[in-house]
């Protein structure tokens, strides 16, 4: 039901301590009072480096103090080979303040349906038909994974690294598509005779299954838990405080160069925000500085390089961060620069898009013009116009598109 790894995470582990007893591990809630832990994550293009700069991050925020997970999603045996100790399906404590696990996509699946079982078994909505049923696997994305319970948020910061950009791109625009699926069910359910007898139940069935921020749907309205669930998947991945994308680029590399630019205008796209982006280099150069002049407004840090052949010296690495990178991992709450932005008197819109050119852009006015539905390249966005500018067949001829920051 929630969009991210950190909300729809329900699973808790129970790890082996260091003195030998048994401790149950929250890796990720949104429950409780506390703020739910940031989520991190790198894209680019493969070989640019994106495991190697996932865990220098873990590392980092470890050093920082903030508890942190580093999450990986590959069998690539990069990130073990750095921290020189072996990452496994359950956690592991690598250092201070710094644990690690590795998704296995089959052990997670079942996940969901398990704990819609649950609930079940006490409301006795389906009458007992969920029971044994083992075909919704598809139902489970290796994104939403692995730790929340009941109590209160055990790491401040998540790292999570895929192998595949294309496959984390998906899960963040699948956030759109949901609020726009969402928003269809709903008028189903609240204008349909089937929909307003069947939908109070069911909805419950589902909300108490997920448990978002740690409520229940007991005592409350069939449109208040609506109005949450949306206001949960708009505001997620939008907000860079709360899942922070960094570009991974080798300005050696053109097409590493090129790569990096098309994942911003798809993670644009797609919902999230770019927060800066990371290179690796010994020796800073003019090329290095005409690179990162490619990427303005958003700032081009430079990472030390790691040997994969060995374990890392974490220490060294970590002191040879330079000023700018640091604060580049630590501050992520700051829009860079907005993907939409209303002129009201002017009645026009702005769209942020960047390496995308004007054609390979689809525009379509749609829910009697209120919203404006956006294809590009293999996402769909759909942005809710302002009342001046709903219902007005002419508007999309009006679209303004910024290709590149000015």
């Amino acid at each position: 039901m929630a969009p991210s790894l950190v909300v729809s995470a329900m699973h808790s582990h129970a790890v082996a301590h260091r003195r030998g007893r048994r401790q149950r591990v929250v890796v990720a809630s949104s429950g409780g009072a506390s703020p739910p832990p940031k989520l991190v994550t790198f894209l680019g293009k493969g070989g640019s480096g994106k495991t190697t700069a996932a865990t220098i991050a873990a590392q980092y925020y470890a050093s920082e103090g903030l508890k942190t997970c580093l999450v990986v999603q590959s069998q690539d045996p990069t990130a073990e080979q750095l921290m020189g100790s072996k990452i496994g399906n359950s956690l592991t404590e690598c250092a201070a303040n710094f644990s690690a696990i590795k998704l296995e996509t089959s052990k997670l699946l079942l996940e969901p349906l398990d704990r819609i079982k649950k609930v079940d078994a006490q409301v006795n909505f389906t009458q007992g038909i969920l029971e044994g049923e083992r075909n919704l696997e598809f139902l489970r994305s290796s994104f939403f994974s692995a730790g929340r319970s009941n109590s209160q948020p055990e790491f401040d910061v998540i790292v999570y690294d895929c192998n595949n950009t294309e496959e984390t791109l998906r899960l963040i625009g699948a956030t759109d598509r949901a609020r726009s699926y969402l928003r269809y069910v709903r008028d189903l359910a609240e204008k349909t005779d089937m929909g307003r007898l069947a939908s109070p139940s069911l909805l419950k069935l589902v909300y108490d299954s997920a448990r978002p921020n740690g409520k229940t749907s007991e005592g409350r309205l069939s449109t208040e838990i609506w109005n949450e669930i949306e206001q949960l998947l708009e505001v997620w991945f939008a907000d860079p405080s709360k899942l922070a994308c960094f570009l991974i680029v080798d300005p050696r590399r053109s097409i590493s160069v090129s790569s990096a630019l098309r994942y911003w205008g798809c993670t644009t796209q797609a919902g999230g925000q770019i927060c800066g982006a990371f290179g690796y280099t010994e020796d800073p150069s003019e090329m290095h500085q005409e690179v990162a002049q490619k990427f303005l407004p958003l700032s081009l840090s430079f990472l030390p390089f790691l040997p994969n052949d060995s374990s890392a010296d974490w220490s060294r690495a970590l002191s040879s961060l330079s000023q700018n990178a640091k604060e580049q991992l630590r501050n992520t709450s700051t829009l860079v620069y907005p993907s939409v932005s209303f002129d009201s008197v002017q009645k026009s819109l702005s769209l942020f898009m960047p390496d995308f050119d004007k054609s390979e852009i689809k525009l379509y006015q749609y829910r009697g013009g209120s919203e404006l539905l956006i294809e590009a390249g293999d996402q769909r966005r759909v942005i809710k116009l302002p009342p001046t500018m709903q219902g007005k067949p002419e508007f999309c001829g009006a679209v303004r598109f910024n290709f590149q920051p000015k």
